[in-house]
């Protein structure tokens, strides 16, 4: 999996395998990642896969019993977490899952026009390593639509465009652009659950994205960007048309 899909979900941490547990011990000693890390993870996850739905109130007691830790590495956690605007800390209450605000969605949908037009035109001539990753990422998704799995779906949808701007080749832009992973996924899996309907447009789309870069033409790719976010940020808002 390329840099664009590892960073864009929080994987759960793995399990030890019996296999690589050393000689005569019957469980492999595994260090776990900190207490907080494991908190942050499966908060954040929470949020992004809408387990944890925008009003929600946390507490530390559930979230310490959820993972199995103290309630010191939770605050930490949470803290961690407000700063990221995805929740706000109530004291002797607990932590409110921030809802998406129109101004994010408006931010977000602003911020991924200017960077993903200019990327998709600076990516012309788009060199066969680009085409063949679309591709298979455009597959991936179709696989994910017909499956029903409108998460993976989202995250898919992510990496697509992601990987366009990586291939532009300005890191500056590409750290830009991956600020927004967690705003954009989270409003990519609520318009999943919300219009599963509209996988097939977001489809058609990427295809016809991935076509004019195939035949080279960037204003038509351009084009194509522009609407396509321009629809995101319409169903994001809740104005389906």
């Amino acid at each position: 999996m390329r840099t664009c899909c590892i960073y864009a979900v929080l994987m759960p941490y793995p399990s030890p395998s019996p296999s690589l547990a050393a000689p005569g011990s019957s469980a492999l000693a595994v260090k776990q990642p900190p207490a907080a890390d494991r908190v942050y993870t499966h908060v954040k996850q929470g949020v992004l896969d809408r387990r944890y739905e925008g009003g929600t109130l946390l507490t530390e007691g559930e979230l310490a019993e959820a993972v199995g830790v103290s309630r010191t590495p939770v605050r930490e956690a949470l803290l961690r977490l407000e700063v990221e605007g995805l929740i706000r800390l109530y004291p002797k209450k607990g932590a409110l899952v921030l809802p998406v605000s129109s101004q994010e969605i408006a931010d977000v949908v602003e911020t991924r026009m200017l960077v993903e037009q200019h990327a998709v035109r600076k990516v012309v001539p788009a060199s066969p390593t680009l085409i063949a990753r679309l591709e298979e990422l455009l597959e991936r998704q179709r696989e994910q639509a017909a499956a029903g799995d409108l998460a993976g779906a989202a995250v898919t949808d992510r990496c697509f465009h992601a990987e366009i701007v990586r291939s532009g080749g300005n890191e500056i832009l590409s750290r830009l652009y991956d600020q927004l992973r967690d705003r954009q996924l989270r409003m990519g899996v609520a318009i999943m659950h919300s219009h599963p309907d509209r996988i097939a447009k977001t489809l058609t789309e990427h295809a016809a994205i991935l076509d004019a870069l195939r035949t080279g033409d960037a204003e038509a790719a351009a084009d194509i960007v522009h609407q396509h976010v321009d629809w995101f940020s319409h169903l994001a808002r809740g104005e389906v048309r």
